[in-house]
């Protein structure tokens, strides 16, 4: 039997710049993206068995803990790449980054999965392997599993290591609802004005330099949506710096604390940081 925890950060975008849609569906962005010490935790354990065995649990009632979760996915992917057979693997998925909140939190429990397959079986597939891995199944993962700060491009999935800010970070959703990557893009599709600030390089050559201005945050996606939801419009009124990460809801501030109060409608999680880090075993 071998047994190994990991522990896999949230990312917030910085900045996400929508370029254009490409022939496989999906859209050509430019983004920073960043890391910060809001995890999830995979507790994992594989046996030898006479045949193939997934199990998945956890402490949310809000994923599933069966071949639709990423985690599975992940587990089977790595497999299928190295042959590995009659194993039974066993996980348990703590919880701690909101689910559907534009954090990647699916993303980087499933980059975490690969990490921990391919150190319980002694990296039996070279780091090329799980970036390709990681790729193929999402556009997030390849980030969620080197973390710290980066330049990310195509879809996504390519990456240039960026010196990493160094920041307070406090978050804010709504209760009650997600934004689907599906929804954002579509809506954005549906836009009129689709031109960008290439905010994106502007803030990676300071980035380079050791300088950051936050007047530099920007998402495509927030255009899309936000006049949809009262509740972004609200926070979006309320709080100086706010933006929006990903397709959203989640809102980030860079800030120790949100000084507002907010009623019960809201989530805040005050007191984070920007990380220089990825996925690691605790």
């Amino acid at each position: 039997m071998r047994h190994i925890k990991v522990r896999t950060p949230a990312k917030i975008n910085l900045t996400l710049e929508v370029l254009n849609k490409r022939e496989d569906g999906f859209h050509n962005i430019q983004s920073i993206m960043q890391a910060i010490n809001l995890y999830d935790y995979l507790d994992v354990t594989v046996k030898n068995s006479d045949r193939l065995k997934i199990s998945l649990s956890g402490s949310s009632k809000q994923i599933p803990y069966d071949e639709r979760n990423l985690v599975w996915k992940a587990a089977e992917l790595y497999l299928k790449k190295t042959g590995i057979k009659n194993k039974e693997l066993s996980v348990y998925i703590e919880k701690n980054i909101p689910v559907e909140a534009g954090l990647a939190g699916g993303s980087t429990n499933a980059a975490g999965m690969f990490f921990a397959m391919n150190e319980v079986f002694d990296r039996v597939l070279s780091e090329q392997d799980i970036q390709d891995l990681c790729a193929s199944l999402g556009s997030d993962l390849n980030f969620c599993l080197s973390g710290g700060t980066a330049l990310c491009t195509s879809r996504g999935e390519k990456t240039e290591k960026l010196p990493s800010p160094d920041l307070d970070i406090s978050l804010i959703k709504p209760v009650g609802f997600g934004i689907s990557a599906k929804e954002a893009y579509s809506k954005f599709s549906k836009m009129k004005d689709k031109s960008n600030p290439d905010n994106t390089h502007k803030m990676a050559k300071l980035l380079k330099k050791g300088l950051f201005d936050t007047n530099l945050f920007y998402n495509s996606l927030e255009h899309a949506v936000i006049n949809d939801y009262p509740e972004l419009i609200e926070i979006k009124n309320s709080i100086k710096n706010s933006m929006m990460s990903g397709s959203g809801p989640t809102f980030f501030v860079p800030a120790k604390q949100i000084q507002r109060e907010f009623t019960d409608r809201f989530i805040v999680i005050n007191g984070l940081k920007t990380i220089s880090t990825g996925v690691e075993v605790c």
